[in-house]
């Protein structure tokens, strides 16, 4: 998974949208526009190569300064949006960087 392979399937439209991006999509507001803006010019900032469904990735990038995530992964030859939202604190310090687990103390 990387970014050209993103950015060439959201090119020709090859791409689904899992029922979760669906449903986050929906609560949280987000336009089809603004998920392909993302895909096609954001950055992938982090890479999930154990994930049980398959190799994926977070894409993030800003629209009109509000940010957005998007994780990605790959389901036969096309690119599949496994879900998308907006990164808050505490999760995220800015919308690049994860903020430290902190474990709690028994």
């Amino acid at each position: 998974m990387d970014i050209s392979f993103i950015r060439e399937n959201v090119k020709k439209e090859n791409y689904d949208l899992s029922m979760h991006a669906h449903q986050e999509r929906q609560e949280e507001q987000i336009t089809i526009n603004e998920i392909e803006k993302i895909l096609l010019n954001g950055d992938i900032i982090e890479m999930y190569s154990n994930d049980p469904r398959g190799k994926s990735c977070l894409v993030a990038g800003k629209i009109a300064d509000i940010p957005l995530h998007i994780v990605c992964g790959k389901r036969e030859n096309k690119l599949l949006i496994v879900t998308v939202y907006r990164p808050k604190q505490p999760t995220w310090k800015d919308y690049k960087t994860r903020t430290k687990e902190v474990k709690s103390r028994v």
